[in-house]
């Protein structure tokens, strides 16, 4: 709890996070089962995902580069009310007699946009008002703080959609946003360091090149990408639920991941503890697609849903290893254009995996998506592990580039002392 105790902007961004990821995760119910209303079509549920790929890529780098070179809390703000205005719009085109298909891959890209501009000033922001060594308990908090909206959330947003209609799930968004803007208005300016470079493509470049060169860090990006493609599936549970007769029970198949990983946070002391990240990765990783692909067997509701907490619970321990990684080994003025390039490797691998899930559901079905996928995320985890052993012996006890940072940023809290 020591980010929370020692850091009032955390403090207000955790908040904030609490209650936009409460309305997200129920537009993410709503999305999807709209688009299902109006095609009853697999493949036109997973192509909003890949509708949503091209702005997160060409916006998530170009916020990467901002979050460097700009003040962070002008982003996160003005992105918060962008994304307050793509909720009305959904919400008034649902309230139409005949709801246009084309804005749920419009207003979808448009979101998804705006929200990867804004990303890496936020995921940057927690080195700035976090000291390094709680950066560990900042990426459990964080994740616990994920995991409430999204155990709540989904369920609250399979109930509304399929009892009072998209609309008001759209609408509950947009309140959310409100109430988030209010308290992101309160947090202190942070801008760039005197020496920052300007936002353009030499600066991106160089953090590409940053990137490229530290095969640990690679590896981080290739293992979350390869689980996600493969073993992502959410936008099979509309269709899931209805095989399994139980279409009420919507909410409770998109809630089940974050059940297994509030459960994984709630219990997640033990990984500050956790000095070998990249080894925690893989394995996380692994065992991710091995419960997705064992979902995909399960005979009933419950299996199901057991299944897919344990994935859940998986992914949110592999996702607090990657955190802190990034956290303690990359330098300040490298951050924003890394995270750019982290929102690349867990964004996009979700939004692709969505549409394989999509496109492999209209071939053989959602059970036949779904388990072979989890298989192939375990074979291409297995792969690159072998290929990346960087990312394996990684150590946060005697890696150079954790070193360094801690001591800079020791050096900086004397200096300021």
């Amino acid at each position: 709890m020591s980010p929370l105790r020692d850091s009032r902007d955390y403090r207000l961004m955790f908040a904030s996070g609490v209650i936009t990821m409460f309305g997200t995760f129920i537009s993410t119910v709503a999305v999807p089962y709209q688009m299902k209303q109006l095609t009853g079509s697999y493949a036109a549920v997973g192509l909003v995902s890949l509708a949503e790929f091209v702005p997160m890529v060409v916006c998530g780098l170009w916020g990467g580069a901002l979050a460097d070179a700009v003040d962070r809390r002008k982003i996160i703000v003005f992105g918060e009310l962008g994304l307050l205005v793509t909720s009305l719009l959904l919400m008034l085109n649902a309230l139409l007699p005949n709801p246009q298909i084309w804005v749920l891959y419009v207003v979808g890209a448009l979101s998804t946009g705006i929200a990867s501009l804004q990303r890496p000033s936020m995921e940057a922001v927690f080195q700035q008002i976090v000291k390094h060594e709680q950066q560990g308990a900042a990426a459990v908090l964080s994740s616990l703080r994920w995991n409430f909206g999204a155990i709540v959330a989904p369920a609250l947003g399979g109930l509304l959609v399929t009892s009072a209609g998209p609309a008001a799930a759209y609408g509950v968004d947009a309140l959310t946003f409100v109430a988030s803007l209010a308290l992101l208005w309160r947090i202190r300016s942070l801008p760039p360091g005197d020496d920052a470079a300007p936002a353009s493509l030499r600066s991106l470049v160089e953090g590409v090149r940053y990137a490229t060169g530290r095969r640990d860090l690679m590896g981080t990006y290739l293992v979350d990408i390869a689980a996600m493609v493969f073993a992502m599936a959410t936008a099979l549970f509309p269709f899931l639920a209805e095989e399994l007769d139980a279409p009420q029970a919507l909410g409770l198949l998109y809630s089940a991941g974050a059940v297994g990983a509030l459960a994984a946070s709630l219990t997640g002391a033990w990984a500050a503890r956790v000095h070998r990240h990249g080894l925690g990765v893989i394995i996380a990783a692994a065992s991710w697609g091995a419960a997705m692909a064992l979902a995909a067997l399960a005979p009933d509701l419950w299996l199901v849903v057991l299944c897919i907490a344990l994935a859940g619970a998986a992914d949110m321990i592999s996702g607090i290893f990657r955190s802190t990684m990034w956290n303690q080994t990359i330098p300040r003025e490298l951050r924003g254009r890394l995270a750019g390039i982290e929102l690349l490797s867990y964004a996009s691998g979700p939004m692709l995996g969505n549409t394989r899930a999509g496109l492999m559901g209209d071939l053989g079905g959602a059970r036949f998506s779904l388990g072979s996928g989890g298989v192939l995320c375990v074979g291409a985890v297995m792969a690159l592990a072998a290929a990346l052993p960087q990312l394996r012996r990684y150590d946060a006890r005697t890696d150079e580039h954790a070193l360094a940072e801690r001591d800079r940023r020791e050096a900086a809290a004397e200096a300021t002392s």
